[in-house]
């Protein structure tokens, strides 16, 4: 059942009375807490170098490298007798706040939590590893009130947290519109209404919003209410790519189990490969693995006008990561950072020269 007008309003205010500095988001944890799958793979084979290793990632399509390679077991398989124990999370600050806490070792997450977590520990706490997605970021719009780009001042558009990545890409495209907007409360020439994506659909359902810069499959849900897509974010990249997922590690975990790490990436590289190669089963597949995490699969016009603005790389696209940062900084919401040593794509260039692929660059930004 719809939630009222007035618990919409709630939560949207409730939203956007969470803490405002963007430094601080790696600190403040939001949506549920880690969720243990207790699904037990067999282990087979000889152990590596840990007992177990411990990997996070979310249950959204734009982590299906995580959900396929979990479901189809291609991570364990890699893994050996090392145990696989999984945990999902709502949001990139909760997974971070888990990786400092030393509950996760691994995670699959987006670029604005990467960097937040990096700048905040002071280049301390983690390296990103590897990529796993591009794209899959649209603008949805209700159509009778907006058709053009244009038509998008004046309106309110959510965005799923202040200083999120889909948040500082929309504040970047606004300024670039010519447009002002306050980034702290959201107010100018547009509303940025920061709303946690649960809540989304039913917003525009009741109309508290006139469109959304959201991921998916929540741009896909929104279609699926009658929401027009007004802008792929792909259209706004050099190749249409720019990072969504990434991969990252503990510096400790990094230092201690290399074999482990790089296991975990053989099992990434592969599962991307499947997925590829095997676009229907692989969206099938993703949707099973949501199914038990959320006990409701995705119906099939969500999937399948989510599914194919997704694409599924190895390369972590450190360019377009340095360039989230700029549009960040530009918006007011980070000051300058320092990413020199966020990368160490050693173990992915192994793995990616192993596999007969091209290895991926770290832009300059690569650990000594």
């Amino acid at each position: 059942m719809p939630a009222s007008r007035t618990t919409l309003r709630r939560s949207i205010a409730a939203a956007a009375a969470l803490p405002l500095l963007i430094g601080a988001l790696a600190s403040c944890g939001y949506g549920s807490e880690a969720k243990n799958d207790e699904k037990k793979v067999a282990t087979e084979g000889e152990k590596l170098s840990a007992d177990a290793v411990r990997l996070g990632y979310f249950p959204n399509l734009t982590h299906a490298t995580a959900l396929v390679g979990h479901q189809e077991g291609i991570f364990q398989k890699e893994l050996g007798g090392t145990e696989l124990k999984v945990s999902t999370f709502n949001a990139g600050p909760s997974e971070i706040e888990a990786l400092n806490a030393g509950s996760i070792d691994i995670g699959f997450i987006g670029p604005s939590p990467s960097i937040n977590g990096y700048t905040k520990s002071k280049g301390t706490n983690l390296r990103i590893v590897g990529g796993s997605a591009s794209g899959g970021v649209k603008l949805v719009v209700n159509p009778d009130k907006i058709k053009t780009l244009d038509d998008v001042k004046g309106k309110r558009i959510a965005t799923p947290q202040l200083g999120n990545t889909q948040d500082v890409a929309f504040l970047n495209w606004v300024s670039e519109k010519g447009w002002k907007v306050d980034a702290q409360s959201g107010k100018g020439d547009v509303s940025v209404l920061r709303t946690d994506n649960k809540v989304t659909p039913d917003a525009y359902k009741s109309g508290s919003i006139d469109g959304a810069w959201v991921p998916e499959p929540t741009a896909s849900k929104l279609v699926s209410e009658g929401a027009k897509v007004l802008l792929d974010e792909s259209d706004l990249w050099p190749d249409k790519k720019f990072v969504i997922t990434n991969i990252i590690v503990s510096q400790k975990f990094l230092k201690e189990h290399p074999d482990v790490v790089e296991a975990v990436l053989r099992g990434s590289v592969k599962t991307n490969a499947w997925i590829n190669a095997n676009p229907e089963k692989a969206k099938a597949s993703a949707n099973a693995k949501l199914a038990k995490l959320s006990g409701k699969p995705l119906g099939d016009k969500v999937i399948n006008g989510a599914w194919p603005s997704i694409q599924f790389t190895n390369d972590p696209l450190a360019a377009t990561l340095q360039a989230q940062a700029d549009h960040a900084v530009k918006a007011g919401l980070l000051e300058k950072p320092d990413l020199k040593g966020i990368y160490d794509l050693t173990a992915l260039n192994k793995v990616l020269k192993a596999a007969g692929q091209p290895v991926v660059s770290d832009a300059g930004l690569g650990a000594k």
